[in-house]
């Protein structure tokens, strides 16, 4: 009997319950002004707060919250992790908590290190972790380290330590985005020369058709749901392409409006349901549909693109019966969906992971923009390419130069401005930087932020390969899983502050392309550091200040955003935001008329070869990870999935027809085998919202399964359509 009952709709009332709640572990008070503080949301990219205020999103709408945002908020309200808490608890302990558990220990204040041999933590002092790593950079090759960011810090500190790990001598400089978008960015820049939204939030609020592919913002970026409801209400449609029918994503109450929080807002207009892994053929079919209907915009085509006759001639020699069975889809639902596009004006394409987690996650997110632009849909007000963004700064680490290789602009600016040469080695991604661990090739590690074991496909293999490192440093305010499995020899946690209590102002940008300022503010207990302090002192300590950069300086953040301004083209006015407070779009992002920084100023399609679908032979199903409602990023706060109705998270959700086949009952324990690894114990249940064949079951846990394999362009693993087997425990 599951302890959820499944609501026929999302946000609403029970959402309005759930933050009540939360505000109330914080102290109603004492969350309202941290949410209304000046500081930019901790959670998603969609992004709001600031300097218009917290809850207050770009366009200046108040109130903009979500649950995501407050247990965020929350979270790093709590109290410190008592003194101990340490002693009474092995690692071996630890690493028997979820991650939900470890996240409620509380607040890290003290600088603590896991010593080689040593059961448990123990603390020790800033100076004496500062000299740690000092010296175990000055003893490590450069290229025998990594660096690895997450999208919760700023700006300034993304900048910094790259910078300082690049002055050390390495290009091994990668973000979590390599598990995430890069499949985006790599898929965009290759059509258009950029890699993030072509478009504003505005141009969103004036869209007539929305497509929403491959992801379930009603969950994972819940006021996104505002603008799909405001869309819907000006008559306006709402196409939503995923394996899975999700809650909200079809029925939404918006909390911050009357009438849709008393009556329900209908979100999807049309729902088409493909095979995990058939959205490349089902984009194909749309275009092709389009085409036959001779809804075309050849006049775009021809005055702005590259590789239209090429690709129009893939689309006219394509099978509907090859393109109609690997999507796992009917033309008649084919026919609907490019019906919709077709009668549309002003159409925004939009889509998350279930896009650009596969091993053609390129080729996914090329077939969108083809789409877009055979009718005009890019390089113009109110239309265009949206890729939803996950981490609040995610978009904008990898603005500001974390990247294996810098852009050629940025490098050549870094080297004149500071008279160096900058390493030229070919540097290493995240996951390329794990396996290197793995080889015995990489010694030294340094994690901003983030779960990097938690991110991993291969659990097993993550663990192992972290556990080779000689030494593993993370900059973290709350305890997660990474920090008890993959044990390398030497670990070390520093305690830092959140985005809201930093000392100085630090700067993000949401995916619409937009900088904003965060105040930061008091601290909430005695311990942690600034991000900002910890890094420049530690270059300081290694690099020393004979050399080109003043590392002390750079401890003011005002400086840094001086030396972005010089070096990063499109940020020249974060240079003076501390006196404008004037947050600003990032120049050459927004295409608002079609000339596109590619070397011919066109845009460019792509021919593609469909990938072959794996998956009910031998009892298979093809499975996707996903996040759950109560959840962010390898974070989980809450162990139910309110909207899918699951009290718990060991379950794989497959449909009745498929737990038939398979001979299982409901609620079965069962053995999942993926080509990873195994998870034994784990419950089968009859999920009919989700295509035959195919099945779910919950990111990160699921991750032992999920094998290596990465989309060969963007090298982000293919989280999503490998085949798992699932037998009677």
């Amino acid at each position: 009997m599951r302890a959820v009952k499944r609501p026929s709709s999302g946000g609403g009332w029970r959402a309005i319950r759930y933050v009540m709640g939360k505000a109330r572990e914080g102290g109603y008070l004492r969350t309202w002004r941290a949410m209304r503080s000046r500081n930019t949301c901790k959670t998603c990219a969609l992004g709001m707060g600031g300097q218009k205020g917290g809850m207050v999103n770009e366009a200046g709408r108040f109130p903009e919250v979500c649950k995501k945002s407050v247990q965020a908020m929350v979270a790093d309200m709590q109290d410190a992790i008592p003194s101990g808490f340490w002693s009474e608890h092995s690692v071996d302990d630890l690493r028997r908590l979820s991650s939900r558990q470890l996240e409620a220990c509380g607040r890290l204040v003290h600088p603590m290190l896991l010593g080689r041999g040593a059961t448990h933590f123990a603390p020790v002092s800033w100076d004496d972790a500062m000299e740690r790593v000092a010296e175990r950079l000055a003893a490590t090759p450069p290229d025998e380290t990594f660096w690895y960011f997450s999208g919760r810090s700023s700006n300034e500190a993304g900048f910094l330590l790259q910078l300082f790990a690049r002055l050390y001598g390495t290009n091994n400089v990668n973000n979590c985005s390599y598990y995430c978008h890069q499949a985006s960015g790599v898929g965009l820049t290759s059509a258009l020369g950029s890699g993030t939204a072509t478009i504003t939030l505005e141009d969103l609020e004036h869209a007539d058709c929305v497509f929403v592919i491959g992801g379930n913002p009603a969950s994972n970026h819940p006021r996104l749901l505002t603008s799909l409801k405001d869309i819907r209400r000006r008559g306006g449609q709402v196409v939503i392409i995923n394996p899975v029918r999700e809650t909200g994503m079809h029925r939404f109450r918006v909390p911050s409006d009357p009438r849709s929080l008393l009556f329900g807002t209908r979100i999807a207009t049309q729902s088409i349901q493909p095979h995990i892994g058939g959205d490349l053929a089902l984009l194909t079919g749309i275009a092709k549909q389009v085409l036959e209907m001779g809804a075309v915009d050849a006049d775009f085509l021809d005055a702005h693109c590259e590789g239209a006759d090429e690709w129009l001639a893939s689309l006219r020699a394509a099978s509907w019966g090859d393109l109609c069975s690997r999507a796992g889809v009917d033309r008649a639902q084919v026919e609907t969906i490019a019906e919709v596009y077709a009668a549309s004006r002003n159409c925004v394409f939009a889509w998350t992971m279930g896009i650009t987690h596969h091993a053609h996650g390129v080729q996914n997110v090329q077939a969108i923009a083809n789409l877009a632009l055979m009718r005009g849909m890019v390089g113009r007000e109110h239309a265009g390419l949206m890729p939803i963004r996950g981490h609040s700064n995610v978009q904008g680490i990898g603005s500001v130069g974390v990247t294996p290789k810098l852009k050629d602009a940025v490098f050549d600016a870094l080297q004149d401005r500071f008279g160096v040469e900058l390493p030229t080695t070919a540097g290493l991604d995240t996951l390329a930087c794990v396996e290197a661990a793995h080889a015995g090739g990489v010694h030294f590690g340094m994690c901003l932020g983030g779960n990097l074991y938690g991110s991993n496909p291969d659990s097993g293999y993550a663990d192992e390969a972290l556990a080779r490192l000689d030494t593993l440093v993370y900059l973290n305010t709350t305890l997660n899983t990474g920090h008890v499995h993959g044990r390398a020899g030497e670990v070390l946690l520093l305690p830092v502050l959140a985005r809201d209590e930093e000392p100085q102002p630090t700067t993000q940008e949401s995916m619409f392309n937009f900088v904003r300022m965060s105040d930061g503010g008091p601290s909430r207990h005695d311990g942690p550091r600034s991000e900002i302090q910890v890094i420049s002192d530690m270059a300081d300590a290694v690099l020393g200040t004979t050399g080109p950069v003043a590392w002390g300086e750079l401890g003011d953040t005002a400086k840094i955003r001086e030396l972005i301004a010089a070096v990063v083209p499109g940020f020249e006015a974060i240079g003076d935001i501390d006196r404008t407070r004037r947050e600003f779009h990032i120049n050459g992002r927004t295409f608002h008329d079609p000339s596109f920084p590619t070397p011919s100023g066109k845009a460019r399609l792509h021919v593609h070869d469909l990938p072959e679908m794996r998956g009910r032979e031998n009892g298979g199903l093809r499975l996707m990870t996903v996040r759950s409602e109560g959840q962010f990023n390898t974070v989980v706060y809450e162990e139910e999935d309110l909207y899918r109705g699951q009290e718990r998270r060991d379950v794989i959700l497959m449909h009745s027809q498929d737990l038939e086949r398979l001979g299982l009952e409901n609620d079965q324990p069962v053995v999942v085998t993926g080509p990873a690894g195994s998870l034994p114990g784990i419950l089968a249940r009859s999920y009919d919202d989700i295509r035959e064949g195919n099945a779910l079951m919950y990111y990160p846990e699921a991750n032992v399964l999920l094998p290596r394999t990465v989309d060969p362009q963007s090298r982000t693993p293919a989280f999503k359509g490998a085949v798992v087997t699932v037998t009677p425990a």
